[in-house]
């Protein structure tokens, strides 16, 4: 004798959708009611059947709103008994077209928003970028060259990593031509120099000295300390790197505020220039949960309009006979069954995710109220023990689940964090620590900026206790540098 637990086909469906999020939903959805004729989707204003689906009474009898469609005994005029007269009569010589030249042949000034277009979509012109590689090879399109210097420029370009610098060395790419085009190196290095000049500024550089100083070339001759930036950058940037003012000022013969211009003036550059170019779709969140505050109560809510309301089809269902074995009656009974088991799944992730989110607004009330620092530890036992389900259930409802607050759009899951404890035996949470860690380093004294085991001793004093090692895990979380690259020249 034994235990087990048997998947039957529902169940199964219905761990199935609660793991999916709202956009892939909202595509099962749209197979579901493509694949089964009992399924429709309910319109505005149309009157909704709130009945179970799972009733009979659906293949009993039809809902009386169901009326039998009635017939004109009409004759529609067909081209046998038109004389030939009533066809020219009937259809003009000019018929009028239901779109205009502008509507699909536009120009670039058209495509362009106007100061009053209200109706422009931004997305429409940055949800899908064009790659570097094909982006620079636009432009080398419009460069005249001779055969072979095209050649090594769609080579070097194809060279160029993302960020967009030259991957290779030029000995190896000129190694890498056939023996036959006897290409020499100076063409190669020839062709690269005309490939920096492309935009955009910097890219096609073999190491961050030479791609600062290309964007430096590019900026008009009367740019402020333009000549201070250029020799810092060709001659100085290790000790920029390494953040030694000190020295810098003495090889330079620069004074402090003299100094710090020129370094302002490098920070403008952009030390990643290919990253200008976004080849990556943008990817869009649509919310789940709704969460608002009424007269000082919190409310969550389900997104109607993140998901289509369903229901079974009255007049396919009542179609269906009960006693009837044919073929065509067993499709029908088969797929009214499917309609129900899909309605009824979708109304089990509704439940779910209602019961979950709930629970963790009312866990975290605090950071609805005053944001991250007080947000109190939460982990999955706590939800799964509140609701009365299993921690695997919470871990699917709670994945690419996404929750809409006044304080912005988060996914379910970042509500869970661990605990570290306080000097007074309380808990404290480590989102609240990054927060702290964060608001530290905002306020900190650019000249001295606060080290890892400064952190720690704040936070201690604080009463949260936090080694320095884990200071220093959370800084690096949030993307901090250490102290020694934060300090700045004031």
């Amino acid at each position: 004798m034994g235990q087990q637990l048997t998947m039957t086909p529902q169940l199964q469906q219905a761990i199935r959708l609660l793991q999916l999020s709202t956009l892939d939903l909202q595509q099962e959805i749209q197979e579901a009611l493509e694949s089964n004729p009992m399924l429709e989707r309910q319109e505005e204003g149309d009157d909704f059947d709130n009945s179970d689906p799972m009733a009979d009474k659906a293949e009993q009898q039809v809902t009386p709103e169901i009326q039998e469609p009635s017939y004109q005994e009409t004759t529609a005029p067909t081209v046998d008994n038109l004389e030939d007269g009533e066809w020219s009569e009937r259809i003009p010589n000019e018929l009028p077209v239901d779109t205009a030249w502008e509507d699909i042949y536009q120009t670039s000034a058209s495509s362009l928003p106007s100061n009053d277009d209200d109706e422009w979509d931004f997305t429409t012109r940055t949800s899908a970028g064009e790659s570097l590689q094909s982006h620079l090879l636009w432009q080398l399109n419009l460069a005249p060259m001779s055969d072979t210097d095209r050649l090594i420029a769609v080579t070097l370009i194809d060279c160029i990593n993302n960020q967009g610098y030259l991957d290779e060395t030029l000995q190896e790419i000129c190694d890498s031509f056939d023996p036959e085009l006897d290409i020499e190196l100076d063409e190669v290095e020839a062709v690269l120099h005309r490939i920096q000049q492309f935009e955009p500024a910097g890219i096609g550089a073999r190491d961050l000295s030479e791609c600062l100083l290309l964007q430096l070339r590019q900026m008009p001759a009367k740019t402020p300390w333009l000549a201070e930036a250029q020799r810092l950058v060709a001659d100085y940037i290790d000790l920029l790197g390494s953040r030694d003012y000190s020295q810098l000022m003495r090889r330079m013969k620069l004074k402090e505020d003299e100094l710090r211009q020129v370094i302002e003036l490098v920070q403008s550059l952009n030390p990643r220039p290919g990253s200008q170019i976004e080849s990556t779709e943008a990817e869009y969140v649509v919310p789940d949960v709704i969460v608002r505050k009424d007269n000082e109560r919190w409310l969550v809510e389900l997104n109607q309009e993140a998901v289509p309301r369903l229901r079974v089809n009255p007049q396919y269902a009542g179609f269906v006979r009960r006693a009837d074995t044919s073929a065509d009656n067993t499709f029908m009974r088969n797929q009214l069954q499917e309609a129900r088991w899909f309605i009824k799944s979708l109304q089990s992730r509704n439940e779910t995710l209602m019961k979950v989110a709930s629970q963790i607004v009312e866990h975290q009330r605090g950071f609805l109220d005053y944001g991250d620092e007080a947000m109190k530890p939460l982990v999955l036992h706590d939800i799964a023990e509140a609701v009365g389900m299993h921690e695997s259930t919470i871990s699917r409802v709670t994945t690419q689940k996404y929750m809409h607050t006044p304080r912005g759009i988060y996914e379910l899951k970042y509500f869970f964090s661990s605990h570290v404890s306080t000097s007074e035996g309380g808990e404290c949470s480590s989102t609240a620590i990054r927060a702290i860690i964060k608001k530290l380093v905002a306020a900190e004294n650019q000249k001295k900026p606060l080290s890892d085991s400064k952190i720690a001793g704040l936070l201690e004093a604080q009463g949260i206790q936090v080694a320095r090692r884990t200071v220093a895990k959370y800084r690096e979380s949030l993307g901090i540098a250490p102290s020694s690259e934060r300090k700045r020249l004031m």
